[in-house]
């Protein structure tokens, strides 16, 4: 597997472990509709949130939620369209970042609620 995948998998399970120790339910990891996929799926106060988990090792060419672009955007609100349509979700929902930087011995989390709402 090529680095930058582990880096990836590194940082969904911290992220995932933050949300958690946060009272977060995850409800499912990597889920995919089509080719649109969604890092984790998370439940608190009944609002359902979509999360995008990115994580880099150097801010060079920016932070890692400069990252999701207006496509991942897209992609998510399909992805989720189908997910609410599915569970039967009823209540509110929310698109979260996780932007993870991870330093030698160490990272950053920086967890940005309602980071984005797709266009209609």
């Amino acid at each position: 597997m090529a680095l930058h995948n582990d880096l990836g998998k590194q940082g969904e399970v911290i992220a995932k472990e933050y949300l958690e120790a946060k009272g977060y339910e995850i409800l499912d990891e990597n889920w995919t509709h089509g080719k649109a996929e969604v890092d984790l799926i998370a439940y608190k106060d009944r609002i359902m949130v979509f999360v995008e988990v990115k994580a880099r090792t150097s801010i060079a060419f920016g932070e890692p939620e400069d990252f999701v672009d207006i496509a991942k955007q897209k992609q998510m609100e399909l992805a989720s369209a189908e997910y609410i349509e599915i569970m039967n979700h009823q209540n509110d929902i929310r698109f979260d970042i996780i932007a993870i930087t991870f330093t030698k011995n160490s990272y950053t989390l920086n967890h940005i609620e309602d980071a984005f709402w797709p266009e209609d």
